[in-house]
C-alpha cells in the first residue's frame, strides 16, 4: 500500500519543500487544501502546541496520517522576536515585504544580529495519537543589512549563513535542504519514524 500522508499546511513553498524531502520514500503528500481542511487555530507561545495543534486539525479533517511544522525567526536582541509571530510580524496581512521591512527597522541601531530559524516539526498518525513524534532543528546565523538573493521566502534574503558566506536565499536547494532548521527537524523526524514504524504506516481512508 501507499503510504500516504496530509501536510498541514497551505503555504505553496512549504509543501514543494516538503514533497521534495519525502519523495525518496516514496510518501505520497498531499496539502490539505484538497479536503478543504481549514486552518487551524495558533494561538499558542510555543512551535510545539502551535505544530501539534495543526497535524491533530489535519488528522481530524482527513482521516490520514499528519505532518504539521511550526517554525520562525528569532533574533536575539529582540528577545526571540518575532518567534512563532514571524509569519504576521508587521500585522494580519501576512506579508514578508512588511515583515522584512519591520525587522530591518527593529535593529536599525544595534549592533547584535544574531538570529536563528526554528522549526518543529509533529506527525501524528492520527487525531488520537498518544506518541507523537517531535522534532526540532535550529539554523544559526545573523540578520544583514541589504538583502541578498531571489530564492527562499520570508526572511531569507536577510538571513546569513556566516559558515557559507551566503543568505538563505543565495543558497542552492538542496544545499539549503541540508543546513536548513526544517531540513535538520526533518532528518531526524524520519529518522524517528523509521525506527518507530519501518514504513508501515499507511493511510487509514
Amino acid at each position: 500500500m501507499t503510504t500516504r500522508w496530509v501536510i498541514a499546511s497551505g503555504n505553496a513553498k512549504k509543501l514543494r519543500e516538503f514533497e521534495r524531502l519525502l519523495a525518496p520514500l516514496a510518501i505520497d503528500v498531499k496539502p490539505q487544501s484538497e479536503w478543504a481542511v481549514p486552518e487551524a487555530p495558533e494561538p499558542h507561545d510555543t512551535f510545539l502546541e502551535n505544530a501539534l495543534a495543526k497535524a491533530r486539525n489535519a488528522a481530524r479533517h482527513t482521516g490520514l496520517p499528519a505532518l504539521a511544522d511550526d517554525s520562525g525567526l528569532c533574533v536575539d536582541a529582540l528577545g526571540g522576536a518575532p518567534g512563532v509571530h514571524s509569519a504576521f510580524y508587521a500585522g494580519p496581512q501576512k506579508s514578508d515585504a512588511d515583515n522584512n521591512a519591520k525587522l530591518v527597522a527593529a535593529l536599525r541601531s544595534i549592533a547584535d544580529r544574531r538570529a536563528h530559524y526554528t522549526a518543529v516539526l509533529v506527525f501524528v498518525r492520527g487525531v488520537d495519537d498518544p506518541e507523537p513524534i517531535i522534532a526540532e532543528g535550529r539554523w544559526y546565523g545573523r540578520i544583514i543589512d541589504e538583502p541578498r538573493g531571489t530564492g527562499g521566502f520570508g526572511y531569507d534574503p536577510w538571513f546569513f549563513d556566516v559558515e557559507l558566506g551566503l543568505t538563505a536565499a543565495e543558497m542552492p536547494i538542496d544545499v539549503k535542504g541540508s543546513r536548513s532548521h526544517r531540513g535538520r527537524a526533518f532528518a531526524r523526524l524520519i529518522a524517528e519514524w523509521q525506527a518507530r514504524y519501518g514504513g508501515a504506516c499507511v493511510e487509514r481512508a
